[in-house]
């Protein structure tokens, strides 16, 4: 299994489609809310549907893709 990439964060909080982008994950705002809504997103392990779920430090999001799975952690930033 591969060593997930951490991706930090400023804030407490993330929106899930703005973190796909931020970590690579997504290419696009368009391409977060398809891959979203194909239900190929999975946070802490579960499929999710909502591309506005707010993430927090320790949450970690999968996606799913032709090559297999990517899966990024969010950190927070040091201040």
């Amino acid at each position: 299994m591969d060593t997930p990439l951490e991706v930090p964060i400023r804030d407490d909080v993330i929106r899930l489609g703005q973190f796909l982008k931020l970590a690579g994950l997504a290419e696009s705002g368009n391409h977060a809310r398809d891959l979203v809504a194909d239900g190929d997103v999975r946070v802490d392990g579960e499929t999710e549907t909502r591309r506005g779920r707010q993430l927090r430090a320790g949450a970690r999001v999968t996606v799913a893709g032709p090559e297999g799975d990517q899966t990024a952690v969010v950190v927070q930033e040091d201040m």
